[in-house]
């Protein structure tokens, strides 16, 4: 009994002591929380059907004509004015789904590097409503400086390196896109930063933004493929200037089953296996610029996007051959650039101009395979020549409190894809359309 009593007392003792030294240890670490957000409502009057997201807050761009009737069918059935499209009808959206909180952590240490973390959230997520919670940002970063500069690693889901928090000053909710790399991704990113000048290495998967392909937008062809997508870049940064040169390189693997068809009966003998690799190369340039002597601010950003629909752009990729019957999956490939000028600070005005441009396959010794193209884009759209955006803004900007009026044109050319570039040439077919909408913001932050 006294043994049984003696060792309960040494396990008290021990567990006290423990106890102890986790109060200290806690006590020493001061890790700061600071929660951070705001309540956001849109109002977005667009005069035709617009291709949308988030319940229809997230721009894309106009739907394409889509007639009742063909022009030939008018002219049989001298119906002309029962002819009209479909899609030109007006619609209205007011949503606050896009209502932000996060948190902000500070304050520990490790091995020599400072800790912080950041939780985000909204009610933007996708499921069988528009008002799901979606995790937006989820990351550590661990940061060291010494006389040679900083050292930043930081593990978790954060913007993309091609996004970023270097977003045009637009008000409505896509921030520039698609005309801007938008995305928010898992990833392994390592930036160093010294005087001026600096480099960022970043290895990144899919979740919530995903490719397109023959089973719809999906993370798995990105999964299967077991290399992640990489991102190198240079930047260099000043009081008054930052740039940024990159590339971006994705790594598909696509497997799908094609049925093999009996000549004669044309019933299916069997599903053969066929699956290839696309592989992509991105590069990108930014510049922003901020003179000190007044609240002016430009930014630019060009892209030569090959396959970049995960990071919410038109492109994707298409199943090709080339004149000696070898088979593929080829990139495809556009040119997509935006500027953006804002002047003033508590009143702000503000420019944005955005342009896309076809550029078909990249590799131009193959032509799109099938009958019907085996292409696949983003959203499923693959008749466009170009688009542009015109959006000018001005607003109303307190550090608690926002409120701005903005105007966005956008116009698409679509036309019919030739098959034997990816392109969509500029013909008697092409036809532009034009969507405008009128975004009303109010913003309350905390």
């Amino acid at each position: 009994m006294k043994k049984i009593l003696l060792l309960a007392t040494v396990l008290l003792a021990s567990c006290a002591a423990s106890a102890q030294d986790t109060a200290i240890v806690r006590k020493a670490v001061k890790v700061s929380i600071k929660p951070y957000g705001f309540v956001r409502n849109y109002l977005n009057v667009d005069s035709r059907r617009m291709m949308t997201v988030c319940g229809g807050e997230y721009l894309m761009i106009p739907y394409d004509e889509d007639w009742n009737m063909t022009e030939a069918e008018v002219q049989t059935h001298n119906a002309a004015d029962e002819r009209f499209d479909r899609n030109a009808v007006p619609e209205a959206h007011f949503l606050a789904l896009s209502t932000r909180f996060g948190l902000a952590l500070e304050g520990a240490h490790f091995m020599g590097f400072d800790l912080s973390g950041k939780v985000e959230g909204d009610f933007a997520g996708f499921g069988t409503s528009n008002t799901v919670l979606r995790l937006r940002l989820a990351y550590v970063t661990l940061r060291r400086k010494n006389s040679f500069g900083q050292h930043e690693l930081l593990l978790g889901q954060d913007w993309h390196p091609l996004s970023g928090s270097i977003m045009p000053n637009v008000l409505g909710m896509a921030a520039g896109a698609p005309f801007r790399p938008h995305s928010r991704t898992p990833q392994v990113r390592y930036t160093y930063s010294p005087d001026g000048f600096g480099f960022c290495a970043a290895a990144l998967w899919q979740y919530q933004f995903t490719s397109p392909g023959p089973d719809g937008e999906s993370a798995s062809y990105a999964h299967r493929s077991l290399v992640p997508e990489l991102f190198f870049g240079l930047h260099y940064r000043s009081p008054e200037l930052y740039a940024q040169l990159g590339i971006d390189y994705t790594n598909l693997l696509i497997r799908r089953e094609i049925p093999v068809v009996d000549y004669f009966s044309g019933a299916t003998l069997y599903n053969r296996l066929d699956k290839g690799r696309c592989h992509s190369f991105s590069p990108t340039v930014y510049f922003q610029y901020s003179p000190l002597s007044i609240p002016f601010m430009l930014k630019f950003r060009s892209t030569l996007a090959q396959n970049l629909g995960h990071l919410n752009m038109l492109s994707g990729y298409a199943w090709a051959a080339n004149a000696g019957g070898n088979r593929a999956y080829v990139p495809m490939q556009s040119l997509v650039s935006y500027l953006n000028l804002s002047y003033g600070d508590q009143w702000r005005v503000n420019l944005f101009l955005g342009y896309q441009k076809n550029l078909g396959l990249a590799d131009k010794d193959y032509s799109i395979m099938g009958i019907v193209p085996e292409l696949y884009m983003k959203k499923g759209v693959n008749n466009i020549n170009s688009i542009y955006r015109l959006a000018p803004s001005v607003s109303y900007n307190t550090k608690a409190f926002n409120i701005g009026l903005e105007y966005e044109l956008t116009g698409v050319a679509y036309g019919n894809l030739d098959p034997s570039d990816g392109m969509v040439h500029n013909d008697d077919n092409l036809r532009q359309v034009l969507g405008h909408r009128f975004c009303l913001l109010v913003k309350y932050n905390f």
